[in-house]
């Protein structure tokens, strides 16, 4: 899997249409976690690749949102970005604003985690400590059954995403916070120098 992309080029062609700072530390996040998954999952060698697949996933979102996942595919295609990395990232909103369905094990693990980080943020911000670092799965649980907690979160496709990885919600949970605490001081030093 190769990107065509460095990280240094994928953050500026973000940065190109993402002003937002919500939306620029929603793609550090998912960058981050993708990046954990892709080392826990055995695919190490493709960790650049998974990295760069959510930190661009919602390249679109900010100025489209009406045609998210619509008009990414013109705006990688555009940086040289390969077919097999807009697959992936078009695939993330598969049922919502894509028929791109996610085929292999990194897109699947997009799909179920990007709402989950949201949520994940959202629960973290709430604690005194404003950080996932003291998070336990039981207090994620409360959240998730709250639906007008995030309620833009949706925990259907949550829930979608586990049942297409086989994964049971909670491990799911506990894994994606891992994942969060993996990243969460860099990207704070990152949001900082904006």
């Amino acid at each position: 899997m190769q990107s065509r992309l460095n990280r240094e080029e994928a953050l500026v062609l973000l940065k190109t249409y993402n002003k937002e700072s919500f939306h620029i530390q929603h793609a550090l996040t998912v960058e981050g976690v993708m990046r954990w998954y892709a080392q826990e999952l055995g695919y190490g060698e493709d960790a650049d690749f998974w990295a760069t697949v959510g930190l661009l996933h919602d390249i679109d979102f900010e100025n489209w949102p009406e045609e998210h996942c619509k008009k990414a595919p013109e705006l990688l295609s555009a940086a040289g970005v390969g077919e097999d990395m807009i697959h992936a990232i078009v695939s993330h909103g598969y049922g919502l604003c894509a028929d791109v369905a996610p085929e292999h094990l990194m897109e699947k693990v997009l799909f179920a985690t990007d709402e989950l980080t949201g949520l994940i943020g959202a629960a973290a911000l709430m604690r005194p400590s404003k950080s996932v670092m003291d998070m336990e799965v039981s207090s994620l649980k409360k959240k998730f059954k709250d639906k007008k907690f995030a309620a833009g979160c949706s925990r259907d496709v949550i829930t979608q995403g586990a049942e297409m990885l086989g994964w049971e919600l909670p491990d799911m949970f506990e894994k994606t916070i891992l994942a969060m605490r993996s990243c969460e001081e860099r990207i704070q030093q990152e949001m900082a120098q904006l």
